[in-house]
């Protein structure tokens, strides 16, 4: 054990591969998060989608997962997910959450923090028909974060809802999608000798107002 935390303090990277300037990104952080996310994509990074959730609970104590984007616009960023699990109870007592990318090969993190309310039903409805059908049982056959005697009760529970609606199971009424409405934007890019470039957008009214921030 003691070899092994010699290792990891001894473990360093220089992050040389891009930059970040005021001059250079985009005033709106939405078009500056599509421009990242974009070539995340095109890199062939893995899983360029996935994001970290970050919530609070009535205990005050965060908590995160790992979650996939399906959605952004001008409103926010959606993902879905089943209302009854832990995030899902946390978000319903304290509706703010942040979120984070980070895209390791690109040296790159996007941090976006803000209000989380459920999108409509017809969202929910749309995109729970567009998941294939296995995905679509799971959603009815795994009580999410509640603790079960061993995996045999998914596999049960996946074959009884299989057999119940066949090849049409309707989206559960504790399954759907939620939508982050951003009030704060950092876009993190990895520099030599840890000068990393971070640039934050912090809404003011209707405006974004950007910011570099020391690392």
């Amino acid at each position: 054990m003691s070899d092994l935390k010699t290792s990891l303090a001894d473990l360093r990277k220089s992050y040389e591969r891009a930059e970040l300037d005021e001059t250079h990104s985009a005033d709106d952080p939405l078009m500056q998060f599509e421009r990242w996310l974009g070539e995340a994509i095109a890199g062939q990074v893995p899983e360029p989608n996935a994001m970290t959730v970050a919530t609070v609970g009535s205990d005050l104590r965060p908590s995160t997962r790992i979650v996939l984007i399906k959605g952004y616009d001008a409103r926010g960023i959606v993902w879905f997910t089943n209302y009854q699990s832990r995030k899902g109870q946390e978000l319903a007592g304290n509706p703010f959450a942040a979120l984070q990318f980070h895209w390791v090969e690109l040296e790159r993190v996007v941090r976006i923090e803000g209000r989380v309310d459920k999108v409509s039903d017809a969202e929910s409805d749309a995109y729970f028909a567009s998941r294939p059908l296995d995905s679509r049982i799971g959603a009815w056959a795994s009580p999410q974060s509640q603790p079960i005697v061993g995996r045999s009760v998914l596999v049960a529970n996946a074959a009884k809802y299989s057999a119940k609606f066949l090849l049409n199971p309707p989206r559960p009424p504790h399954w759907g999608g939620y939508r982050l409405v951003p009030e704060r934007w950092e876009f993190w890019q990895g520099r030599k000798s840890r000068l990393h470039d971070r640039l934050c957008y912090q809404q003011e009214g209707q405006d974004w107002v950007k910011t570099r921030l020391a690392p």
